[in-house]
C-alpha cells in the first residue's frame, strides 16, 4: 500500500503556513460554538494516528488474510507488513537495530526472554490495551517466570511439536490400526525405514529436534548435558538415512499437502494448515486425511508472544495495534485461519468447533500435563546445542 503524503503541487513559506492553520483553528472553533467535542465513533482512526506508518515483522502465513488490512481501513494508517523465517533472523534484527520495528512477534523462550535481558523490548503501557482483560489468566501466568508482571510481553498463539501424517500412506504402511501417536513412528528405525519411500520430513529447528528425541529416549528434555547431546545425534543417526528434507515449516506445510512427504515433525497448527493446503490443492475432490498427532510421551509446549521493540519509533500506534489483535473477533479469526491455540480466553466461544475440539490443537487436561515447557537456556548451552544439530543435519548425511 503506497504512503500517503503532499502531492508536492502547493508551496507555503513558514509564515504563511502558520496564518493558514490559525485561519482554520478559529474557523473550527467558530462551528463548534460551546458545544463539547462528540467522542469519535466506535471503529473511526484516532486524529492522532491517522495516516501513521507501522512496522510489524511476523511469522509468515500467521494472521487471518484480512487482519492487516481491517486495521489499515480501521485506524487510517498504513502497516509495512515484513516476516521472518526463524527466532534468531529476528534477534539478529533487534540486535542490528537496522530497521525500527514497531510490533514483534518472537517465541517466548528462550528468545523474547533473552530480549527482555538484553533491554531490546520496550515496557507495556497496560493503560492503552483495554483488552487485556481478555488473556488468560493461565498463559500470563507462564509468561510471568520470563516477564516479572507480564511487562514486556503478550502472550499471542501457542502449540506443540508433534507429528503430522498423512493418515492413508502411513496406515497403509504401518498398519490402519497401529498406535501412531508416539515418537516411535519417527525414531524407531523400523517404522522409519518402512516410510522412507513416502518421504519424512523434520523442521529444522534444534530446540524441536533435540527435545523431541529426548522425550522419546526418556530423559530430561531440559538437560542439555554432553551426554544427551550425544545420545540425540544417536538416535537422529539411527534414521537420518531415511529422513527426506529438514526443512522449514512453510515447506513442510506443502510438502505434506501436496504428497511428497507422508510425515513430518512439525508444529501442530502447521499440520491443520496441510489440511487445508490438500483441500484446496485437491479442488473440489477428495483431499488426503492429514492428521496430527501428540506423542504419548509428550511434546514440547511453545508459545509464541507480541512485543514492542526499544527502538520501535511509533510505541502509541504499537499499542493500539496490540490492543486491536485483543479483540476476541479479531484474535478468533486468526485462530480460525491459521488452526493454533490462541491465549485469548474471551475469543473461544467464536473459535470453530473443530478448531476449539481438536484434542491435538486443544489438548486436554491429561495430555497438557504431559507437555514439557522449555527451560531458560545460556547462550553457550544454545550454541552447543545448535553445533549439536547442525551435526545432524549436515554431517550425518547419507
Amino acid at each position: 500500500m503506497p504512503l500517503r503524503g503532499f502531492d508536492g503541487r502547493f508551496h507555503f513559506t513558514g509564515e504563511e503556513l502558520k496564518k493558514i492553520l490559525l485561519i482554520a483553528a478559529a474557523l473550527s472553533l467558530a462551528a463548534c460554538g460551546d458545544k463539547a467535542p462528540e467522542k469519535a465513533a466506535a471503529g473511526k482512526p484516532a486524529a492522532s494516528t491517522a495516516g501513521q506508518v507501522l512496522n510489524v515483522y511476523n511469522w509468515p502465513d500467521y494472521v487471518a488474510p484480512d487482519t492487516i488490512s481491517n486495521f489499515e481501513k480501521q485506524y487510517d494508517v498504513v502497516v509495512r507488513y515484513d516476516v521472518f523465517s526463524g527466532n534468531d533472523v529476528l534477534e539478529q534484527k533487534l540486535r542490528d537495530k537496522a530497521v525500527a520495528y514497531d510490533v514483534v512477534f518472537p517465541s517466548a523462550r528462550p528468545y523474547a526472554a533473552d530480549q527482555i535481558k538484553q533491554g531490546l523490548l520496550r515496557t507495556l503501557d497496560k493503560s492503552a490495551l483495554g483488552n487485556w482483560k481478555n488473556l488468560s489468566a493461565d498463559a500470563l501466568q507462564g509468561l510471568s517466570a520470563l516477564d516479572a508482571g507480564n511487562a514486556h510481553l503478550v502472550p499471542y498463539m501457542w502449540g506443540t511439536t508433534g507429528l503430522g501424517i498423512n493418515v492413508d500412506k502411513v496406515g497403509g504402511i504401518l498398519g490402519h490400526g497401529a498406535d501412531l501417536a508416539t515418537w516411535g513412528t519417527l525414531f524407531n528405525p523400523v517404522n522409519a525405514a518402512r516410510l522412507s519411500d513416502c518421504g519424512i520430513g523434520v523442521v529444522d529447528d534444534d530446540e524441536e529436534g533435540h527435545t523431541a528425541a529426548l522425550i522419546w529416549l526418556g530423559r530430561d528434555a531440559n538437560d542439555l548435558s554432553a551426554s544427551n547431546l550425544g545420545a540425540v545425534q544417536d538416535a537422529f543417526a539411527k534414521i537420518r538415512p531415511y529422513i527426506r528434507k529438514f526443512g522449514n515449516a512453510t515447506e513442510l506445510i506443502d510438502d505434506l499437502a501436496s504428497g511428497k512427504l507422508c510425515m513430518i515433525l512439525s508444529y501442530s497448527g502447521d499440520v491443520a494448515q496441510a489440511q487445508s493446503r490438500a483441500e484446496e490443492l485437491a479442488k473440489g475432490g477428495e483431499a488426503p486425511e492429514i492428521k496430527y498427532l501428540i506423542p504419548r510421551e509428550g511434546a514440547l509446549r511453545w508459545m509464541d508472544v507480541v512485543a514492542i521493540p526499544k527502538d520501535s519509533t511509533n510505541p502509541k500506534l504499537a499499542h493500539q495495534f496490540i490492543n486491536y489483535l485483543l479483540e476476541p473477533e479479531v484474535m478468533s479469526s486468526i485462530t480460525n485461519h491459521v488452526a493454533y491455540a490462541n491465549a485469548n480466553t474471551a475469543s473461544t466461544p467464536l473459535i470453530d468447533k473443530e478448531i476449539s475440539g481438536d484434542p491435538g490443537i486443544y489438548p486436554p487436561a491429561a495430555v497438557a500435563a504431559r507437555l514439557v515447557d522449555s527451560a531458560d537456556f545460556s547462550e553457550e548451552q544454545r550454541r552447543q546445542r545448535k553445533d549439536s544439530w547442525n551435526k545432524i543435519v549436515y554431517s550425518l548425511m547419507r
